[in-house]
């Protein structure tokens, strides 16, 4: 039964951090938000909830290797797992995009969480730091947005954001709002609790079911999304998504879980699981800065790789 609540707190999650997202992106239009704003803050925070709840929920219950696993599990499940399986289906052609400022503004973020580990927690203090370099990049890409919006560079299709619908009613807007802040937590608990019984079950630690069962869990959405890019063509879609996720994951989510609840961990126990984060970031280099495309072969290499880390983590 406990990896049946599991599934089911990562399904209620799941829809519940959907909810939230068209409840929270329509009450903002219909307050007057630009959806320009709406796109590059309120959508990217709220398709982060369920991680965040996750490791909000793992911190407060003394299960930080689930929180911190949840999040570095994430990170390489995106580069590996995300890009890598909607390339076997499809090639990506990313050679035709810039994404250079955007991977690195997440390199910074990744190199930043690499040396606030050392200090083996993550408390306000590191949060303050997460969240205020997380402040600077939203206010940049907004800035940035802005300038392109006027001079008539940035197409307006993109600007809608995803589950816009400016004729939705208020009774509706408010039940999305509240079918996700009552669903969230509901999952997060769920989840928590059953991803604890199974590190119990298999005498694992609560590190190796965040960077694995959680994590592939969390990354479900962002395969997604990623597919339906890659089915459509868009490979800036598809990159873009990633990137962002990787950034958010780090910033945002430790960010503000640490604030709330500290986050101690023994540092030899991450070692390789961030190191690994780290590769699988650099591997995206090819297609940031050297033009080229995201072949099948890349891809079968990727998915390779995340499967012989998974591998590699269990035994």
């Amino acid at each position: 039964m406990v990896f049946v609540y599991a599934v089911l707190g990562l399904l209620i999650l799941l829809l519940a951090g959907d909810a939230l997202v068209k409840g929270a992106v329509n009450l903002s239009l219909r307050v007057g938000i630009p959806a320009l704003i709406v796109s590059l803050t309120i959508v990217a925070f709220g398709t982060s909830a369920p991680e965040m709840l996750i490791s909000i929920q793992a911190a407060l219950r003394n299960a930080p290797g689930i929180a911190l696993g949840n999040v570095i599990g994430s990170n390489t499940a995106n580069v590996l797992m995300v890009l890598g399986i909607p390339a076997i289906m499809t090639v990506l052609h990313t050679s035709t995009h810039d994404t250079r400022k955007s991977y690195l503004q997440m390199m910074f973020a990744t190199l930043l969480f690499l040396a606030l580990a050392v200090r083996e927690t993550f408390d306000w203090k590191s949060g303050i730091v997460l969240l205020a370099v997380l402040g600077f990049i939203l206010f940049d890409q907004i800035r940035d947005a802005l300038r392109h919006r006027r001079a008539g560079e940035l197409d307006e299709e993109l600007e809608e954001p995803e589950g816009a619908d400016p004729s939705m009613p208020w009774w509706k807007i408010g039940l999305f709002l509240l079918l996700g802040l009552i669903g969230l937590p509901l999952g997060a608990d769920l989840l928590v609790d059953s991803a604890t019984e199974i590190a119990r079950m298999f005498n694992v630690s609560d590190e190796v079911i965040g960077l694995t069962l959680v994590a592939v869990g969390t990354s479900l959405p962002e395969l997604a999304t990623t597919v339906m890019a890659a089915l459509r063509r868009q490979a800036d879609v598809a990159l873009g998504n990633v990137i962002g996720s990787n950034m958010f994951n780090l910033l945002a989510i430790i960010g503000v879980a640490s604030i709330i609840a500290p986050m101690p961990f023994e540092l030899p126990e991450l070692t390789f699981d961030l190191g690994v984060m780290l590769a699988a970031s650099l591997l995206m280099i090819p297609f940031v800065f050297l033009k080229k495309d995201l072949t099948r072969a890349w891809g079968v290499l990727l998915s390779c790789l995340y499967i012989g880390y998974v591998v590699a983590v269990i035994v």
